[in-house]
C-alpha cells in the first residue's frame, strides 16, 4: 500500500483468505472498509488503531491479531504483520501488510483453556475440584506463614446422601449434590473458595477471618441448606442438610493437619445430630 493506504499489490494468498480477487481490490483504500478490520472488542481499526498507519508513522514493525470480513460476509481471524516500505533514500513511501489465517492458533488456545478449566472443575457440581482446592490451600498457607494473612477451612458433609441414593436413586443424589453446591456458593462471600472435596464432602477456604467470622459463615451455610430441598422422581420433597467443621489456621498447621482438624470437627457435628456446625 502507498502512503494513502491505497492497495497496490494483492497476491493469491490474500484472495484465498478474503474471497476478493486482485481486480476487485487494487486501487481501493483500507479506509473504504472493504475488509472491515476489527479487533476482538469490535473496534474498527481502519479508522482508529490501524497497524499499517502506526508502522508508517514510526517506521517500525507492527503485529496484531484482528478479524477481517470475507467477501461472503463471515469474519476470518488473521494475524497481521506490517512493516514500512522505504524508498532508496530511506523515506517511507508505504507499507507491506502480510496477513495469515489465525483460526488454528485461536482454536488451539481455546482448547488449551478448556482443558485447563476441566482439569480444575468438578463436572457434576461445576465447582472447583479437589486438585484446585489443594493448590489453593497450599497458597493460603504459604501467605499465612509469610504475611500472617488469617484464613480458615470449612469441611462440609451433605447429610444422608447414601440414604437418598438408596431410597430415591443416584439421579436424585446427583441433584442433591448440585443443589448443595449452588446453596454453598450463594452462602459464602465472593472472596471465599468452595469446591467438591470428595463424594458427599465439600471444602471451603475463607480468608481474612477470625473464629467468630468463620463460625458465622458456617452457620449461614447450615441455615441455607436447611431451607433447600429437591424433588424425587415421584415428586416427593427431599429435604437437605449439612454438617460442618470449621477450623482456623494455626501457626504450626500443615495443609494435611488443618484439613484433618476440620474433618474431625465435622464428624463432631454429625455425631451431635447433624444439621449444625462445630468450630475449633
Amino acid at each position: 500500500m502507498d502512503r494513502e493506504r491505497r492497495i497496490l499489490y494483492w497476491n493469491e494468498g490474500a484472495t484465498r483468505l478474503t474471497g476478493y480477487k486482485a481486480e476487485e481490490i487494487l486501487g481501493k483504500r483500507c479506509q473504504d472498509d472493504i475488509l472491515c478490520h476489527v479487533d476482538h472488542t469490535g473496534k474498527r481499526l481502519c479508522h482508529d488503531g490501524c497497524p499499517l498507519t502506526a508502522s508508517m508513522a514510526d517506521g517500525t514493525f507492527h503485529r496484531a491479531n484482528v478479524l477481517l470480513r470475507h467477501k461472503m460476509g463471515r469474519q476470518v481471524p488473521v494475524s497481521v504483520r506490517v512493516q514500512p516500505l522505504r524508498a532508496a533514500d530511506g523515506s517511507i513511501i508505504g507499507g507491506i501488510e502480510i496477513f495469515s489465517d489465525n483460526s488454528a492458533e485461536i482454536e488451539a488456545l481455546r482448547k488449551t483453556k478448556a482443558m485447563n478449566r476441566l482439569a480444575f472443575l468438578d463436572h457434576l457440581t461445576q465447582l472447583p475440584n479437589r486438585r484446585f482446592l489443594e493448590m489453593s490451600l497450599q497458597t493460603a498457607l504459604s501467605e499465612f506463614h509469610v504475611h500472617q494473612d488469617p484464613f480458615g477451612v470449612l469441611m462440609i458433609d451433605l447429610d444422608k446422601l447414601k440414604e437418598i441414593n438408596d431410597s430415591f436413586g443416584h439421579s436424585c443424589g446427583d441433584r442433591a449434590l448440585q443443589e448443595a453446591a449452588n446453596a454453598l456458593a450463594g452462602s459464602l462471600r465472593p472472596t471465599d473458595i468452595v469446591g467438591r472435596w470428595a463424594g458427599d464432602e465439600f471444602l471451603a477456604i475463607a480468608r481474612n477471618v477470625d473464629n467468630e467470622i468463620l463460625g458465622g459463615l458456617a452457620a449461614r451455610c447450615v441455615g441455607m441448606l436447611a431451607e433447600t430441598s429437591i424433588s424425587s422422581n415421584d415428586e416427593r420433597r427431599i429435604s437437605l442438610s449439612i454438617s460442618i467443621g470449621a477450623a482456623l489456621c494455626r501457626p504450626d498447621d500443615t495443609v494435611e493437619g488443618l484439613v484433618e482438624r476440620a474433618d474431625e470437627l465435622m464428624y463432631r457435628s454429625k455425631s451431635g445430630g447433624r444439621r449444625q456446625a462445630t468450630t475449633g
